[in-house]
C-alpha cells in the first residue's frame, strides 16, 4: 500500500506536534486539529522530567532514542534540556521499597543503564538534599528536565517550517473507512490517514468512531515554589512523591487520584491538602521554604498493562495515547516510530507490545499511576 498522502493529527500537544512534524518532514500534508491552544491540555501540565532508568529493553529502546533527540533539540529557539540526575529513594523502616529498589536497579543495569544504589551518607556527599532517613537510594545519571512549554512552542515552529496546516478552536469528531475529520458532523476533509493523539480524550473520539480503547483517565496533581534548590531530580517510593529543579525554585507533585476521572468533569485546581502536603515533602527534601508560585492538577491515562496504546485501531486510523505521566518524556522517540509506521519507513515502527489492537477496549483494570518502584520503570 502507498505511503498515506494527506494526514490529519487530532491532538496538538507533545506527541501529535511530533507526529505531525515528522510525517510532514517525510512529504505528507498535514493538518493538525486542536480545540484549544496548541500544547494547552496536558502537555502544559506536565513536569517535565526526563530519565532513561527503565528496566524493560522496549522501554530503554525508547528512552534512550528521546533522550538522544531530546539532547539534540536543546538550545533551539527556547528549548533548553537541563541535565540534572535522577535520584530515587526509599525511606527507613520502608522494607518492601528497599527490596523494589534493589530489583529494578539490577534490572536497569543489566540494560547498561547508568544507574547505581547509593546510602544516604553516600547520597549527601554528593548531592544538597536531606539524606538522613535514607534507606537506599538510586542514582540515574542520564536524566534531566524541560520545560513542555518551550517543546510545544518549539514543534509549533518547525510544523509551520514543514508546511503544516493547523485548524485552531473547534472540538471534532473522527470518521473511518475512509478516514476523515468532522466539525458539528460536517466531515472538513478526506484523510488517506487520521492519527488521534487528544490524550485522555482519544477514548471518546474513537469510541464515538466505533473504535473502543482500553484508556483510564486519573488525576494528578503538581506545584511550582520559589526557592533556592539546585539538587537532583528526587522520587521519593515511600511518600510517593518528586520534585525537580526549576527555574524559580522546585516543581513538585504527587497528589494521585488512582481511581478512573471523567476526562469532562474534572477539578483543574490543586487540592489544599496537596498544597500542605508538597510543601512540606518539599520542606523536608530539600530544607528550603518554597512560596507557591502556581498549583495545579491534570489527567494522565492508564492502560491495563501500564504500556501505552501506539498504532493503527483500523486501516488509516491511528492513536497515541495512554502514556501513564510518560508522554512527554517519549514524544520525540514516539512520534518518529509512529510516523515511520504510517509512512512505511524501512526499520521504523512502534514495537508490536504497544499495540492498541492488543485490548478489546472493555476491559477492567486498576488504575496504577506511572511513578512507581514496583512497575518497568
Amino acid at each position: 500500500m502507498d505511503a498515506p498522502e494527506r494526514i490529519a493529527v487530532v491532538g496538538a500537544g507533545a506527541v501529535g506536534l511530533t507526529v505531525a512534524h515528522d510525517v510532514a518532514t517525510a512529504g505528507a500534508r498535514v493538518t493538525v486539529f486542536e480545540r484549544d491552544a496548541p500544547g494547552a491540555g496536558m502537555t502544559g501540565r506536565a513536569a517535565g522530567i526526563c530519565y532513561d532508568a527503565y528496566a524493560e529493553d522496549i522501554d530503554v529502546s525508547v528512552a534512550d532514542r528521546a533522550m538522544t533527540r531530546i539532547r539534540s533539540l536543546s538550545g533551539t529557539d527556547e528549548f533548553v534540556f537541563h541535565e540534572t540526575p535522577y535520584v530515587f529513594l526509599a525511606r527507613d523502616g520502608d522494607d518492601a521499597a528497599v527490596s523494589a529498589l534493589e530489583e529494578a536497579v539490577e534490572r536497569m543495569q543489566v540494560h547498561g543503564r547508568e544507574v547505581s544504589t547509593v546510602t544516604g551518607d553516600e547520597l549527601a556527599d554528593r548531592f544538597p538534599i536531606r539524606t538522613d532517613d535514607v534507606a537506599l537510594a538510586g542514582v540515574a545519571e542520564n536524566a534531566g528536565w524541560a520545560d513542555p512549554t518551550a517543546y510545544v512552542d518549539l514543534f509549533v515552529g518547525k510544523c509551520e517550517d514543514a508546511g503544516v496546516e493547523f485548524r485552531v478552536g473547534d472540538s471534532v469528531s473522527i470518521r473511518a473507512d475512509p478516514p476523515g475529520v468532522a466539525i458539528d458532523d460536517v466531515v472538513t476533509a478526506r484523510f488517506d490517514a487520521v492519527v488521534v493523539a487528544a490524550g485522555v480524550h482519544s477514548r471518546r473520539l474513537l469510541a464515538d468512531a466505533g473504535y473502543p480503547i482500553a484508556l483510564k483517565p486519573y488525576r494528578v496533581q503538581a506545584l511550582v515554589g520559589a526557592c533556592d534548590y539546585r539538587g537532583p531530580t528526587v522520587y521519593d517510593a515511600t511518600n510517593e512523591s518528586y520534585l525537580r529543579p526549576h527555574l524559580v525554585g522546585v516543581l513538585a507533585g504527587d497528589g494521585v487520584e488512582p481511581v478512573e476521572a471523567d476526562p469532562d468533569e474534572w477539578d483543574e485546581t490543586a487540592d489544599d491538602w496537596f498544597v500542605r502536603d508538597s510543601l512540606d515533602a518539599v520542606r523536608h527534601r530539600t530544607e528550603t521554604d518554597p512560596a507557591v508560585e502556581r498549583a495545579w492538577a491534570g489527567l494522565c491515562g492508564a492502560t491495563p498493562d501500564r504500556n501505552p496504546l501506539v498504532g493503527a485501531v483500523a486501516d488509516g486510523v491511528y492513536v497515541a495515547a495512554g502514556w501513564h505521566g510518560h508522554g512527554f518524556m517519549w514524544a520525540p522517540a514516539m512520534g518518529a516510530l509512529l510516523a515511520g509506521e504510517i509512512r512505511d519507513t524501512d526499520g521504523v515502527s512502534v514495537p508490536d507490545q504497544f499495540d492498541p489492537k492488543r485490548f478489546d477496549g472493555d476491559e477492567s483494570f486498576t488504575v496504577v499511576e506511572g511513578m512507581t518502584l514496583d512497575d518497568d520503570s
